[in-house]
């Protein structure tokens, strides 16, 4: 993580302990997720799950995105790329989690019309 000195409004100087050029970069990891998410949903409607099953196809699709993300990207350090650590990078988010239901209501009913 890069720490650059900035002028600051009091005290001369304050230390700003985020780089944006990579905050920036970490969209490309929500992307990540949301993709992952969506594509969850879609074999959890295809498949015809239904409740914890199709949930459980969710946590495991994002727990083995995060998984992925920590080994390439992040070297097996993600404490040094991400404020939160993995926590934040395990975190699905609720848009995510919308993301998730909506394929997955859609594929079921897609799939599943006339059963």
């Amino acid at each position: 993580m890069s720490t650059t000195t900035t002028a600051g409004p009091a005290d001369g100087g304050e230390q700003q302990l985020l780089y944006a050029a990579n905050v920036l970069h970490n969209t490309s990891v929500q992307s990540v997720k949301f993709y992952a998410a969506c594509f969850a949903g879609a074999v959890a409607g295809t498949l015809g799950l239904e409740t914890w099953r199709g949930f459980a196809v969710f946590a495991l699709a994002s727990a083995f995105g995060a998984a992925i993300v920590v080994a390439v990207n992040c070297k097996g350090r993600p404490k040094a790329y991400f404020q939160g650590g993995a926590f934040e990078l395990a975190n699905p988010g609720q848009d995510n989690l919308m993301s998730f239901i909506l394929m997955w209501t859609l594929f079921y009913g897609i799939v599943h019309v006339y059963d």
